[in-house]
């Protein structure tokens, strides 16, 4: 038994390359599209990536492209996808390659990871898959993976845990294809060695090295530091119609989903009533007032309960920009928190 070592490369690099699966940036993984999957993949789930990813390079298909892009589009590109910051961080990115590199990612780690929105992760998938350098790609699937492997009850969020695991994986790339070793512990971490749950250790290639499950332990770990609680805010948001159109906002330049378009909200759970008495004091005429379905949606640290109401109006207020139901659908970047709210409008045009 051997937990992290040496013996453990040769059994991961024959299982991955006899059958990964089949992603649509692993079939040509240039340094452009490397970077785009992993900043997609932040957070997100692998099957709500494909189309998204398929679509940007449809849309942006290069460093210069991206550069080039209207901020309506790359955010439009983007949206569902949350975190927003990530976008606006590719945008920031592609402008500084453009400027620094002539449009090419540099294939030096250093310089990746100076660039917005690349940490070292993401610069170590870029560095070992696009470039092929020996530099690890440490990720929550690499971290889980390591605790199970040496029975290591240190919690995985400790910042000292992932420097350690950084620095013993960087002794065992291998190199040939290092990038294979990376996506092999990520594929691994995703397919086989499971989250929130008991691995399968049957079909793990490396089960025969791992301390976790010789001592009985796979399915417990990894540990983590306790998770604050998420802030609960109740909202009341106003899908607000004059005539055929709706009417939107841009949210504040900083802050939770900054600078999106947004059905306009006030704070708290309002009453019917009560939302009338706002926005007649506003000078806002409504005509109707219906209630719509409550919903409720969780960010990072923050959990939006939201009560929703559809208002139509008989003018249209200066501080609301009004759009037709197909332009919201097809132009703005409307974050999913909102998207609920917006079945009562169906296929109108």
């Amino acid at each position: 038994m051997s937990g992290v070592s040496p013996a453990i490369v040769e059994p991961l690099l024959t299982w991955y390359r006899a059958g990964h699966r089949d992603l649509p940036w692993r079939a040509d993984p240039t340094p452009y599209r490397v970077w785009i999957s992993e900043i997609m993949l932040q957070q997100t789930r692998v099957e709500a990536v494909r189309g998204y990813f398929d679509r940007w390079m449809r849309a942006l298909p290069d460093v210069h492209a991206l550069a080039q892009a209207d901020e309506a589009v790359y955010m439009k590109l983007w949206e569902g996808l949350g975190y927003y910051s990530r976008v606006r961080n590719l945008h920031r990115a592609a402008l500084e390659v453009c400027k620094n590199y002539g449009g090419t990612l540099p294939a030096d780690y250093d310089k990746l990871l100076a660039l917005p929105g690349i940490g070292e992760y993401t610069a170590g998938a870029i560095a070992s898959i696009a470039f092929g350098l020996p530099i690890p790609a440490v990720d929550g699937n690499v971290l889980r993976v390591t605790a199970r492997l040496d029975n290591d009850f240190t919690p995985i969020t400790d910042a000292k845990y992932k420097s350690r695991t950084r620095a013993r994986f960087s002794l065992l790339m291998p190199s040939e294809r290092p990038g294979d070793l990376n996506q092999a512990l990520m594929e691994l971490g995703a397919t086989v060695c499971l989250p929130n749950g008991a691995p399968l250790c049957s079909s793990c290639p490396v089960q025969h090295l791992c301390l976790g499950h010789h001592h009985g332990n796979a399915a417990m770990l990894p540990m983590r530091a306790a998770k604050k609680a998420r802030r609960v805010v109740p909202r009341t948001v106003l899908l607000i119609r004059y005539g055929a159109l709706v009417g939107i906002r841009r949210r504040p330049p900083s802050g939770l989903l900054a600078g999106l378009w947004e059905l306009p909200a006030l704070d708290g759970a309002l009453s019917p009533d009560e939302v009338r008495q706002v926005l007649d004091a506003r000078g806002w005429q409504v005509r109707k007032l219906l209630s719509l379905r409550p919903a409720k949606h969780i960010f990072t640290h923050v959990e939006w309960h939201m009560t929703g109401y559809e208002i139509t109006l008989d003018d249209a207020p200066a501080e609301l920009t009004f759009v037709s139901p197909s332009a919201l659908r097809a132009q703005y970047a409307l974050p999913s928190a909102f998207r609920s709210f917006l079945s009562v409008l169906g296929e109108e045009t």
